[in-house]
């Protein structure tokens, strides 16, 4: 399986986006999902996660109380709501399932695997 991430691109600092977060012939609702991000010269971070049946969020500190994560079962798609951007949350940001569903850690990006190819998010300042 393999995860697609989109809606990044170009903001102002304090705008929003909405990433995307898809994969074919695979429900969604039916696993946890985390969202990572990387920027330049940065080991990749760990952004957000949500359950199986969207049953329990986790989120960074440093994006906790802007960034929303949520699943939507009939689009079979989960949402990264990204608010108040910053511009240190430029980044390349993936999504992904973890390696053992029965057995990970939100938010560290080694329980994960399935990354896809990542969608660029750029704030200005």
């Amino acid at each position: 399986v393999q995860l697609q991430a989109s809606g990044g691109g170009l903001v102002h600092a304090g705008g929003s986006l909405r990433l995307s977060c898809k994969a074919s012939h695979f429900t969604l609702d039916y696993y946890p999902i985390g969202w990572f991000r990387q920027a330049p010269g940065n080991e990749r971070e760990g952004v957000s996660c949500i359950g199986p049946y969207a049953t329990g969020t986790t989120y960074a500190d440093s994006v906790r109380g802007r960034f929303t994560i949520s699943k939507d079962k009939v689009e079979n798609t989960v949402y990264l709501q990204m608010d108040d951007l910053k511009p240190e949350d430029t980044a390349v940001y993936y999504c992904a399932l973890p390696k053992d569903m029965t057995s990970y850690m939100c938010l560290h990006p080694g329980d994960f695997a399935s990354w896809g190819q990542g969608t660029q998010v750029t704030v200005s300042s």
